[in-house]
């Protein structure tokens, strides 16, 4: 059976032909939906994290780290330019909590990811 619609298109009818049209909407039907399901996921999911310890999603970073150190007892423990623009932090307590937020150059700081069970990796060898 030959193949339309070029390398890779997924389009099993000729060019020109009525159900063409039909089956490109189907796809990208199809597409949209699949990308609307790991949005959803990925909002339900991660939220859950930062809702855990009660902590508002986004604030002023001074506001977000006197938080995170009275509350949690937690303190940077790693930093990473995402971009220009932005920054990521990870903040981690003894007690094994941390906390990941992104701070963007206005000072905006939102909280992206936390958890429990942190653990500092001490590296050995020769570039320790």
């Amino acid at each position: 059976m030959p193949v339309y619609g070029g390398t890779g298109s997924g389009n099993p009818l000729p060019p020109g032909h009525p159900g063409e049209r039909r089956c490109v909407m189907v796809r990208n039907v199809v597409r949209g939906l699949s990308l609307a399901v790991l949005l959803t996921a990925a909002v339900t999911t991660y939220p859950h994290a930062a809702d855990s310890q009660g902590v508002v999603n986004c604030a002023e970073r001074s506001q977000v780290i006197e938080l995170l150190t009275r509350q949690y007892e937690e303190k940077q423990a790693a930093v990473g330019q995402i971009n220009p623009q932005a920054v990521m932090e990870l903040y981690a307590a003894d007690g094994g909590s941390w906390t990941l937020i992104v701070t963007d150059v206005s000072g905006r700081s939102c909280v992206v990811l936390a958890g429990k069970s942190w653990e500092q990796v001490v590296q050995v060898g020769p570039k320790a």
